[in-house]
């Protein structure tokens, strides 16, 4: 957990192995289906995905010298590509924008080449990924704390799959009942907010579906603007030296307008998504 202001601290999942979040729930997912067999030695794995997960999959599929698919629309980063085909992941591109197209294509193919689809749209084990990690280690390093200190009084997260909100509302929410879950998405993509999926720049989230998110766990939505969250991620860089992606730059930026405006005598925790090396091509 980093500090970022007086009432504001952010997890810094830009320490997991691939440099992302997504790392917890592609790696739950892989162990799981290695226990219960259905995926066996050799096999493919297959992702629809923004990048992050993609990438995670990738990771865990030359770890234990699986073949990987990855289909992705063709508007996100030249270093998310780039990445996947170093870990030796195929990658298949579609259009801009179309993440419904790339979910059928990943069902189509599976289902054609008895590939295993992870599935993270869809995937109970995203939710639990979050639900017994990062929300226990948010759980482990402020409760029983003060208030000035220790009362979570809000949780604010941008939502691709929704996987890490809602495992962390689930699991947060026995600890501090009274939680506010804050939702995060794109200005120029507001399907949470009532609106039309759109093309935007903010990267892992704002996919044009609510897919794993529960409206009714969610206390409000909060919209950012792209070019916001890239100004905000620069400066987290140039303040406080800490070098992350523009998702990261909209949760922080979505946390302190929350701060500001309800005056919390808790703290806020959001998350530092992955890290900034990841958009050199579009920041």
């Amino acid at each position: 957990m980093i500090q970022i202001g007086k009432k504001l601290w952010a997890k810094a999942e830009l320490f997991n192995p691939t440099g992302s979040i997504k790392d917890r729930p592609a790696s739950h997912i892989i162990n799981t289906a290695e226990r219960n067999g259905t995926l066996l030695p050799g096999g493919t794995i297959c992702e629809a995905t923004s990048g992050n997960m993609g990438v995670s999959f990738a990771w865990l599929a030359a770890e234990r010298g699986y073949q990987c698919v990855i289909i992705m629309p063709n508007n996100m980063s030249m270093e998310r590509k780039k990445t996947l085909e170093l870990y030796g992941a195929t990658l298949i591109e579609v259009e801009a924008g179309a993440f419904d197209e790339a979910i059928a294509l990943r069902d189509e193919l599976c289902e054609i080449n008895g590939w295993f689809n992870c599935n993270q749209f869809g995937n109970p084990l995203n939710i639990e990924s979050h639900e017994i990690g990062t929300a226990r280690e948010i759980v482990k390093s402020f409760h029983g704390q003060d208030d000035s200190l220790g009362y979570v009084q809000a949780l604010v997260t941008g939502t691709g799959t929704g996987g890490t909100l809602m495992g962390c509302e689930k699991e947060l929410k026995q600890y501090w009942p009274g939680l506010k879950i804050v939702a995060v998405e794109p200005d120029e993509s507001p399907v949470m907010s009532g609106g039309e999926p759109g093309l935007h720049g903010i990267q892992g989230i704002g996919d044009g579906s609510k897919f794993l998110v529960d409206m009714k766990a969610v206390s409000e939505v909060t919209r950012i603007k792209t070019e916001d969250a890239k100004s905000r991620a620069k400066q987290l860089a140039k303040e406080h030296g800490i070098f992350v992606g523009i998702s990261a730059g909209a949760n922080i930026l979505a946390a302190e307008k929350w701060i500001e405006d309800n005056d919390p005598t808790g703290i806020v925790v959001t998350f530092l998504c992955d890290r900034g090396d990841r958009y050199f091509s579009c920041i």
